[in-house]
């Protein structure tokens, strides 16, 4: 581990980390109430490759993203644009029509504690302490949050079964991404899996323009869930992980049910039971400890203190082409 790694997990946020997690928790809570508008005109496949196209489109205007990437790593990229942006993304969509925005945005808060258990799965360690302590309180909390669905129509409790499983793949696609990412840049992984996961569901989404009807407001929610939702935060998210390490920045996705709970009540005049609000009480809660670090042995022993240092961003890093990355090896 270099010495901005280290230092990586214990450094206080900065106000501009700040901002980035704000604009990204507010772009992809946004999303679900994005969804449901699209919903309105279109088919469910036709908004998973419109959200997709544009997003791609957006990011290819980036010229980090399309620096190129080791031939090696182009199997594992195409595992990553199914599980993080095809699978999740065409998941959501048909959820969305038996499920309100807001409980897909709660469902979709248990995510870090999804990505923790793969994480302890894919290291053969379990989580101690603090840690298995917020995966049992998060899992009470997804359990209280599908209560409602459970309760109610079969179609209801499928909706929130997919966007649980669109949440497990999320888990899997944060540990794979990482070693990508790390090697060849965030910005180049992460177009080129949506440029997989394009063509993955171009077919289904194709025969669901087809079927769709014209609507400029819901043409409008697709260009604004591509665009900011699934290529602007991407590339945001990725800054915000080149701060300040991806444990720490994963941190963002436990305010996105927070988001999508107050777009879907106060634009999408959505209600919200009780129990549902629990839960993702007890989401948060659970992802808050599971994120919490313990103190790295490593840093200690290198004296490094809680102060200043951070990775380069991520248009920084990847125009430099991981210079900064070995200069820290070598002096780190």
């Amino acid at each position: 581990m270099s010495a901005a790694q280290a230092r990586s997990r214990t450094a206080a946020f900065t106000p501009r980390d700040w901002v980035l997690l704000a604009a990204v928790a507010l772009m992809w809570g946004s999303s679900f109430l994005l969804i449901e508008v699209g919903l309105r005109h279109l088919e469910p496949t036709a908004v998973t490759l419109l959200r997709v196209l544009f997003g791609a489109l957006t990011l290819a205007c980036v010229p980090a993203a399309r620096r190129p990437i080791a031939r090696a790593d182009w199997r594992a990229v195409a595992v990553l644009g199914t599980v993080w942006i095809a699978a999740p993304f065409t998941l959501f969509p048909l959820a969305q029509e038996s499920i309100s925005s807001s409980l897909a945005g709660m469902v979709n808060g248990a995510a870090p504690l999804f990505t923790m258990l793969v994480a302890a799965v894919w290291a053969r360690r379990v989580p101690t302490g603090r840690q298995l302590a917020g995966l049992g309180v998060g899992f009470a909390g997804v359990v209280a949050i599908n209560l409602p669905a459970l309760q109610g129509a079969d179609a209801t409790a499928l909706g929130a079964a997919m966007v649980l499983l669109a949440t497990l793949f999320y888990g899997v696609a944060f540990n794979l991404a990482v070693p990508l990412e790390e090697r060849n840049g965030a910005l180049p992984v992460i177009w080129r899996a949506q440029l997989v996961a394009l063509v993955l569901v171009s077919g289904p989404g194709i025969v669901g323009v087809a079927g769709s009807t014209w609507s400029w407001s819901s043409m409008l929610a697709m260009v604004v869930l591509g665009a900011l939702s699934t290529g602007l935060a991407f590339a945001f998210f990725t800054m915000l992980v080149g701060r300040v390490g991806a444990a720490r920045g994963s941190v963002t996705v436990y305010f996105i049910p927070v988001v999508a709970i107050v777009l879907g009540v106060l634009l999408g005049d959505e209600s919200v039971a009780l129990v549902a609000l629990v839960g993702t009480a007890l989401v948060l809660l659970g992802a808050y400890l599971t994120s919490r670090q313990e103190k790295d042995p490593v840093a200690l022993s290198a004296g490094i203190s809680d102060e200043g240092c951070r990775a380069d961003d991520v248009w920084q890093h990847d125009d430099s082409q991981h210079d900064d990355s070995r200069h820290d090896d070598k002096n780190g």
